[in-house]
């Protein structure tokens, strides 16, 4: 039975004070490209929208991700469902959020904040190549803990969190990105991917209104909640857990191993065996060699 988003009594949520945007392309002024992916490119961008106060017409910076849905393959399509679907019900400071979305012809729309400084992986490479400072990574790491557990808590995975994924703002908040590859624990992995497509194309166009995906649903958290695992294959090599690798039954604890990992890359500047080509080493160095410190 379907049920909408102000139903979903997310475990942690808290009052998002921070502004939603609209659905409504003209009020986007889209700039110069900032990050591209293997299916889509952020642009930064400008909000307009009009203060209650005084009503005036304010500018607000804001991050577009603009995805062809057309030229998406069926995996993909469930990557991107299942990161929307989270990025529009997260409910907590250190998780991003899909802030408005709508489509136009084939092409999706996501707006979100815009994390000025970029990702922790970005500002190691350009200002911290040996590594950052201890009180820096005491800072990110308890930001990242708090958005892990707040997805853990409501039964879900991330399964691919490195530096590149935890993004940075001005003011030094840290938001949990990219969670394509998240997944529920209570349901099946496969769940919701017949009419993905449809479901897509139907489901964006309400930021503030009811879900944007009708796929797999996030699991509305009660005590009879089934708990399962998941044995895929996921991730990327240097940050993931053994069980992922053996393609083992694995939870949430996978998450902490790569969070682990992204430690030892901000503390060094970069992850044990990011610069090893050949994937098969890296793998079997994970299996093989004691865990890095």
């Amino acid at each position: 039975m379907d049920y909408s988003v102000e139903e979903r009594e997310f475990i942690g949520a808290v009052k998002d004070d921070w502004l939603m945007y609209s659905d409504n392309a003209a009020d986007y002024t889209r700039m110069s490209p900032i990050g591209f992916g293997a299916s889509s490119i952020v642009y930064q961008a400008v909000y307009h929208y009009k203060n209650s106060q005084t009503g005036k017409i304010k500018d607000m910076p804001c991050a577009l991700k603009v995805l062809n849905l057309d030229k998406l393959a069926p995996p993909a399509l469930r990557l991107l469902t299942r990161e929307t679907q989270l990025m529009s019900l997260s409910k907590h400071p250190n998780v991003l959020r899909v802030r408005g979305s709508w489509m136009m012809g084939p092409q999706l729309y996501i707006a979100m904040r815009l994390m000025n400084k970029g990702s922790v992986a970005d500002i190691i490479k350009y200002s911290f190549i040996d590594g950052v400072d201890e009180d820096v990574v005491k800072c990110v790491l308890y930001q990242a803990l708090q958005g892990l557990n707040y997805l853990h808590i409501n039964g879900f995975i991330h399964r691919d969190i490195k530096a590149a994924n935890l993004l940075v703002d001005d003011d030094g908040t840290v938001l949990l990105g990219d969670l394509g590859v998240a997944v529920s624990l209570s349901d099946d992995e496969d769940a919701g991917q017949n009419g993905m497509m449809n479901a897509v194309r139907k489901g964006f166009g309400g930021s503030t209104g009811g879900p944007l995906i009708y796929g797999a649903k996030p699991p509305k958290p009660t005590t009879t909640t089934t708990i399962k695992k998941r044995k895929s294959f996921v991730g990327t090599p240097s940050w993931m857990a053994p069980e992922v690798i053996t393609q083992q039954h694995y939870d949430s604890s996978a998450d902490i191993w790569s969070l682990g990992i992204t430690v030892i890359e901000m503390c060094m500047g970069r992850a044990p065996g990011s610069r090893e080509r050949d994937v098969k080493r890296v793998l079997l160095s994970t299996l093989q060699n004691a865990p890095p410190t």
